[in-house]
């Protein structure tokens, strides 16, 4: 039981925009129009200042335009008037990223949250035909490409938070990365 308690609070989405990691002291910035055809783009320009040391790089590229990609679909609804602003920093210890959107913020985070911990008391529970009802997670709005996968994989990639504001069109998020022990001659 302590199980399904642990899981359930890691793959969970919260808004507290007071969180620590909405503190944008030191950290760079750039703003993009909200043009789909160009997140790759936007997202290599954000990529290019981490240091190659960072492993797994092409995880931290793929995560990060896919926030961007949802800021800029779902928020800012592709009007390429909006902007989508991005604050970030980059060391060999950690990647921490606020990507923030002019959307009226993500109404359905309760009801995500709901499908997630579903689904995963599904797959702890091994029940692979009841697993079909919760491959992807959909609204009203949503289209035959989307599916809440990325929040998915994001909730286990940004393993030092990943937070909401209090109008849920910003998100916050944090990746640490283990240090490497250095051999002793």
């Amino acid at each position: 039981m302590a199980e399904k308690t642990y899981l359930s609070e890691i793959h969970e989405i919260r808004v507290d925009e007071n969180n620590p990691l909405f503190d944008k002291t030191g950290l760079l910035y750039k703003e993009f129009p909200s043009d789909y055809r160009q997140i790759r783009y936007f997202t290599l320009l954000i990529v290019q200042s981490a240091p190659l040391e960072i492993k797994e790089i092409n995880l931290l590229e793929q995560q990060i335009s896919e926030v961007i990609k949802n800021a800029v679909k779902h928020g800012n609804q592709c009007k390429p008037e909006k902007k989508v602003r991005v604050w970030y920093s980059f060391d060999s210890t950690h990647a921490h990223l606020i990507v923030q959107d002019e959307g009226d913020g993500f109404k359905d985070l309760e009801k995500w949250n709901d499908f997630n911990r579903k689904r995963l008391e599904i797959l702890s529970e091994q029940d692979f035909e009841k697993l079909a009802d919760f491959v992807s997670f959909r609204t009203l709005k949503s289209d035959d490409n989307d599916g809440g996968n990325a929040l998915f994989a994001a909730l286990e990639y940004w393993n030092g938070g990943f937070v909401f504001n209090n109008k849920r069109n910003a998100v916050a998020m944090l990746k640490k990365f283990p240090q490497k022990k250095h051999a002793i001659a």
